[in-house]
């Protein structure tokens, strides 16, 4: 057992230290609960690592981590990111020409970790748990708003992969947590935390939160209660209690980071603007049974300040170029001179506060899993508006803020459904159907083909998927799928501004294989 513990050990640090030698130049990972059901034996020797599903545990505290990687086709892609962990399955606002690409993270993400479980006394434990994720093919740390930032002051026409996302950079880009678990009265945790809509996410989704067959999981719309870099909420405490077949959950996040800064004067400054607070508070509930074979939920989430991050900014060019604006919404101002805060390492965001309530449900008829799920999402202008400089996920800051983009509330749906269907004992076939859509909340409405499209207008995305997973071992498993995915409307549209950029491409299909081992 020793071996085993001092290689994995060995192992995991030479992999933070390459990960942050790599980053000197600049719903998913493993899947711990909050307190950790009844793990498998300890492993003895190095042969039970390889042949069973044995954890490397010692004395409550548990090592784990996964490896995922494959190779994939799409019929309109960019040029790969080192940074995105996402690959490019779905749909992508830039995608251009069909390319092969190296697909990280297909069914998992990449990651290491370590949690704990110890007795303190009768019943109480202390519970914990650290982990990151970081790209296969790279080597750096999760970090999507990199994507964006790497992308900086280029034109539209020569993007890599971008997006947007909860993991930006972070030592510990998935969770870092700590609290204290009881049978009888619960967990409760506090840190860096998975929403409770990414938790109902990864248990519901029938592909998992799988980044290249899952349009939840790879979007995060839907777990972050509107908004993707909600999957994950920092500074915030968290309740689980299970009694008999129910299980209760309580969420509420504190207000964190910078709120920036604003001035209704037209040559305003960095320091002559008035500092905005941050009001990103954010509390939920998830209230779910078992019964027989049957299990449901429902989830509710309201998240303020919602961050969502649009695209690359095109810095110098931004004022000759149709691809993104850079006036100040708070005052209509624009960001141009002494007024701008660099744009080599910033973001461009549009602000919301976000109300979802989502119900989901799974049934088990042997050798079938039923998946079906549906959230109703709301969102409206702050009530609190963000400045420039305010701070979005991993400490990036915006140089561009939109705090009134809305023209009236918007109304996100989501609809999810699929089946899982257990071959054999080590195969799974998975099929899966994903739709989002929008109401027209464009003021006066004037969405039609022939008067044109904008963000603002009616739009729907939709993604279908398959795929074959086969476990040679507890511990390793290839995979083989594909998906597809199309937008239109209002969701076709790439950038907001103006008459608006639409996709080049709306629609994208992606088949991919790779392999995955974890431990």
């Amino acid at each position: 057992m020793r071996s085993v513990m001092w290689c994995a050990l060995a192992a995991i640090a030479s992999t933070f230290v390459l990960n942050h030698a790599a980053r000197a130049g600049d719903l998913p990972a493993p899947e711990p609960a909050p307190v950790a059901p009844p793990s498998p034996e300890a492993c003895a020797s190095l042969h039970e690592f390889v042949a069973t599903d044995c954890s490397l545990t010692w004395n409550g505290i548990t090592l784990y981590g996964t490896y995922d990687v494959g190779v994939g086709w799409v019929s309109h892609g960019l040029p790969e990111n080192g940074y995105n962990y996402e690959g490019e399955s779905l749909v992508n606002r830039n995608g251009a020409g069909s390319r092969f690409v190296l697909a990280p993270n297909n069914l998992q993400q990449t990651g290491l970790g370590i949690k704990g479980r110890i007795e303190f006394m009768d019943d109480w434990f202390a519970v914990f748990n650290a982990s990151t994720g970081f790209n296969p093919q790279s080597g750096q740390l999760a970090n999507m708003a990199a994507t964006n930032t790497t992308n900086n002051g280029l034109p539209r026409s020569a993007y890599s992969e971008t997006g947007d996302g909860a993991r930006a950079g972070q030592t510990f880009n998935d969770e870092l947590y700590a609290g204290a678990s009881s049978k009888y009265f619960g967990t409760l945790t506090f840190g860096r935390q998975r929403a409770l809509g990414t938790d109902a996410m990864l248990v519901y989704d029938p592909a998992g939160g799988a980044y290249s067959f899952s349009y939840i999981g790879y979007n995060g719309t839907m777990a972050g209660g509107g908004d993707t870099e909600d999957t994950r909420w920092d500074q915030a405490v968290k309740y689980r209690l299970t009694y008999g077949p129910v299980h209760f959950g309580a969420m509420y996040k504190f207000a964190d980071g910078s709120g920036g800064c604003y001035s209704a004067a037209a040559t305003w400054s960095a320091a002559t603007c008035t500092p905005e607070q941050a009001h990103n508070t954010a509390y939920g509930f998830d209230l779910g049974g078992e019964y027989a074979n049957f299990s449901v939920d429902v989830v509710f989430q309201h998240y303020n300040q919602a961050i969502s991050v649009l695209n690359p900014l095109l810095g110098a060019q931004s004022l000759t170029q149709p691809y993104q604006s850079t006036t100040d919404s708070v005052n209509t101002n624009p960001i141009t001179g002494a007024n701008v805060i660099g744009t080599d390492n910033t973001e461009y965001g549009i602000v919301t506060d976000n109300t979802a309530i989502m119900l989901a449900a799974k049934y088990t008829w042997d050798p079938f899993k039923f998946f079906v799920g549906y959230e109703h999402i709301q969102q409206l202008d702050p009530s609190n508006p963000l400045g420039v400089g305010a701070s979005a996920q991993g400490g990036y800051l915006l140089s561009g803020v939109e705090d009134n983009n809305l023209d009236s509330p918007k109304i996100v749906q989501v609809f999810w459904t699929g089946v899982k269907y257990a071959y054999d004992s080590k195969t799974d076939i998975t099929l899966s159907y994903y739709r989002q859509w929008q109401n027209d909340f464009r003021v006066p409405s004037t969405c039609s083909p022939a008067a044109g499209f904008r963000s603002s207008c009616a739009g729907a995305l939709n993604e279908f998927s398959l795929y074959a997973d086969h476990h040679f071992t507890k511990r390793f498993d290839a995979y083989a799928g594909i998906a597809y995915s199309d937008v239109s409307g209002g969701l076709a549209i790439a950038i907001p501004h103006g008459p608006g950029v639409p996709y080049n491409f709306n629609s994208n299909l992606a088949p991919t294989i790779g392999a995955r081992f974890t431990f």
